[in-house]
């Protein structure tokens, strides 16, 4: 069975975070979730990042806020896919040094990128990813999806 790591560079941050993890419990993805601080604790970013792919996780999502390099150095050290997560934290300058330091990768690493403290919309593209080769997700985003379009008939009935 597919796994998404979820890590995160600070504490605060799980917030956010944990709004991709509720979400992908919702449609069945089984996940992890842990602290790996890009600047405060890189040894275990090195570890955590060359090793996903040998603990069963197929997608890493990585929020981080400020300078944000978490995202991008998981990406530069993994070949599985990587969604950032920028995170507007208490040092930010309004999210947009968050969203710079993930959004403008250079050519060879990619990093996917969410709207700013967009954790359930990386959730939702973490399962779209293994969706393409695990039928019981695929099927479970294409209930949700379905579900979505019924909330807005439902909400048109309301006008």
């Amino acid at each position: 069975m597919a796994k998404v790591g979820i890590i995160m560079g600070s504490i605060s941050d799980l917030p956010i975070m944990q709004e991709a993890k509720d979400i992908l419990t919702e449609l069945g993805v089984e996940t992890e979730i842990d602290v790996v601080s890009a600047h405060r604790t890189p040894e275990k970013m090195v570890e955590y990042a060359k090793n996903a792919h040998l603990t069963g996780i197929s997608v890493i999502i990585a929020g981080a806020g400020g300078a944000a390099h978490l995202p991008g150095m998981t990406a530069s050290l993994t070949s599985l896919p990587v969604i950032g997560v920028p995170i507007k934290s208490s040092n930010s300058i309004d999210g947009w040094d968050s969203i710079l330091s993930i959004l403008q990768m250079p050519g060879g690493i990619p990093v996917a990128t969410v709207a700013l403290n967009g954790g359930k919309n990386a959730g939702l593209l973490a399962a779209r990813i293994i969706a393409t080769f695990d039928q019981h997700v695929f099927h479970k985003m294409e209930a949700y999806r379905n579900e979505l379009q019924e909330k807005v008939k439902e909400s048109r009935t309301k006008l």
